[in-house]
């Protein structure tokens, strides 16, 4: 049977057992030489229908996000890109533009590999000194053969330090969010103590309690989102933000590796700027 057949013919099952049966032919056509792009095409939409459907178990849909992760997401843009930013404003009129997802892997990639890591010029000189000084790149981290899981192209880079984090987003042109600012992107006006409200509830958001043990695609709880389209505050990864003192920064640490208690908008930790973490990431902003 050929590609296009095979995934007819998957098409043509009933959701529940579709799942399984489409991540393995994702899976194949990732690894082929020189698959269909027609049929590339028709798999992505077919994983993103399943995403937006919010269709399976936790285990199930973690890997529907990771093999639409392998093929190339639609869903995501990069920062030139202007449906990447979100508007937010608060009370007084005053206002900032928010990424709409944390920074994936594929983006930090990109960035690192394309000589953006090496360019001075984003780094701060506390950051320069660390750099200088670190035992290991990031790059070398991600290829570690026991953490291909960490490191899929539509999931949140984990294992970023803040200095890192900030040498990023500067070369986009743009900050990482104050603590108040990323409360207030979560919070709204409304005061809501999660993204969609109250209370927590299960299978809203990629904590601990969903028993994941890993990150998963942007976007894959679609209930952790606010009502203007911002993704993954509750859970999934813990966010780097601006503030701290000198020796530490504030983490928000809602997260796949953490309680739900970790997750309401005016939860914090402190962490030191040169902290790697398989749950930490980060978000960027402009103004």
């Amino acid at each position: 049977m050929g590609a296009s057949a095979e995934l007819e013919t998957i098409l043509s099952l009933p959701v529940e057992q579709r799942l399984g049966r489409l991540v393995d032919f994702a899976d194949r056509l990732w690894a082929a030489d020189a698959p269909d792009p027609a049929v590339v095409d028709a798999t992505r939409d077919a994983l993103v229908f399943l995403v937006n459907q919010s269709a399976g178990t936790g285990q199930q849909r973690v890997l529907v996000g990771q093999a639409l992760g392998h093929l190339g997401d639609p869903r995501l843009r990069r920062t030139n890109h202007d449906n990447y930013w979100v508007d937010i404003l608060f009370d007084d009129g005053t206002g900032f533009q928010v990424g709409r997802s944390m920074v994936t892997t594929d983006e930090y990639r990109d960035w690192f590999e394309s000589g953006g890591y090496d360019d001075d010029a984003c780094w701060s000189a506390e950051g320069l000194a660390w750099r200088a000084s670190a035992p290991h790149t990031w790059i070398q981290l991600a290829n570690d053969p026991e953490v291909p899981h960490l490191v899929v192209p539509n999931q949140p880079v984990v294992g970023v330090t803040w200095y890192e984090a900030e040498a990023y987003a500067r070369s986009k042109g743009a900050r990482l969010l104050t603590t108040a600012e990323r409360r207030w992107v979560m919070r709204g006006a409304e005061k809501r103590p999660y993204p969609w409200g109250a209370p927590f509830g299960e299978g809203n958001a990629n904590t601990r309690e969903e028993a994941l043990g890993r990150p998963c695609a942007i976007g894959l709880y679609r209930t952790d989102r606010t009502p203007e389209g911002v993704w993954d505050l509750a859970g999934n990864v813990a966010e780097w933000t601006a503030d701290g003192t000198d020796d530490q920064r504030i983490i928000h640490p809602g997260s796949w590796a953490r309680p739900s208690m970790a997750s309401w908008a005016k939860a914090l930790e402190m962490a030191s700027p040169d902290t790697r973490s398989a749950d930490l990431g980060f978000r960027i902003c402009r103004d």
